[in-house]
């Protein structure tokens, strides 16, 4: 029972060790190596449709009538907005000068910072005493943007020969679009059209949080493969490390700081750091140099790590209230 508590209390920080032990199990192990590269296409297809699915049972949840804006949905995707733009331009002006460090660096950041609201941020927000349907709702709107946002920007940094613009715009659409738009139009379609499953699949008691550490623990997987392949030296990893634990400490605290004006601090905070690692990872070893995907995949460890900190925090400060109480 100790070890069941210990699971579900620290769901997420377990979901990225056992993901980075699996494959540093079959690297390290000869007897396995052909096993492991057998399943690395299959990991590589299942990975993009573990984002689907979170993304799925998330939207199958969501009451579309109350989806209406708040004053803090303004205010976290303009930050939201702006971060994306600022470090859009940094990449464009040193990635122009070749593949340098700097170049490289920006381009984990912006792979970072591009990704949308993670699925399992209502789940998380919940936990911590948010708005789970105004968040749910934040997490709509940040998929849109970055749905537009990652082929619009992805062909200008990443320039592939032979291939206009307009042609690569369309491809990454249609392939972000797929794991992005689809599950939403297929939650309303649901919702109207096959109630019965809807229900099946809402009775599941934290089925998205569940599928989003599924694809946490195929996530830390490929960001250790994605570092023991790498080319890059030890030193601009670790600069990438350290630059994507700032991003997160300054998304985190500015988006607390906007929700502490506007009443939503938990909701906000959230909002801003809380991103769809898988997708960002995904799109970023898919579409930009796959130096660029570690940068998100240091982002899972800082992002769970603060998560973690605040649900013991919350279910500290939850216990000693009751304690008080009686």
């Amino acid at each position: 029972m100790q070890i069941k508590q210990f699971i579900k209390d620290w769901t997420l920080p377990v979901s990225i060790a056992l993901g980075t032990g699996t494959y540093l199990l079959f690297h390290s192990v000869p007897l396995l190596h052909a096993a492991g590269d057998a399943m690395a296409p299959v990991i590589d297809t299942i990975f993009p449709l573990t984002v689907f699915l979170t993304l799925l049972t998330t939207f199958c949840r969501i009451d579309f009538h109350q989806m209406r804006p708040h004053r803090w949905h303004a205010a976290v995707l303009a930050a939201y907005l702006l971060t994306v733009a600022a470090l859009c331009m940094a990449t464009i002006l040193t990635s122009h000068q070749g593949a340098t460090e700097a170049g490289l660096l920006c381009e984990s950041l912006l792979a970072c910072a591009i990704g949308p609201a993670a699925t399992a941020s209502p789940v998380v927000t919940g936990k911590l005493g948010g708005n789970i349907n105004t968040m749910t709702a934040f997490v709509v709107m940040s998929s849109a943007a970055s749905a537009v946002m990652i082929p619009a920007i992805f062909p200008l940094i990443e320039q592939t020969a032979g291939i206009s613009f307009l042609t690569a715009f369309t491809m990454i659409l249609q392939k972000v679009a797929l794991v992005l738009i689809l599950p939403l139009v297929l939650g309303w379609i649901m919702q109207h059209k096959a109630k019965a499953l809807c229900q099946q699949i809402t009775s599941i008691p934290d089925l998205s949080f569940h599928l989003w550490c599924l694809s946490l623990t195929i996530t830390a997987g490929i960001t250790i493969r994605n570092i023991l392949h790498s080319h890059a030296s030890p030193t601009l990893l670790a600069t990438i490390a350290a630059g994507s634990l700032m991003l997160c400490m300054v998304l985190f605290i500015l988006g607390r700081t906007i929700g502490h004006h506007l009443g939503e601090e938990v909701n906000s905070g959230q909002a801003l750091f809380q991103k769809n690692t898988a997708l960002c990872i995904w799109v970023s070893y898919t579409y930009l140099n796959p130096v660029a995907s570690v940068g998100a995949g240091c982002y899972v460890l800082w992002q769970n790590i603060v998560n973690s900190i605040e649900l013991w925090q919350y279910r500290k400060h939850s216990t000693t209230s009751i304690l008080k109480v009686y």
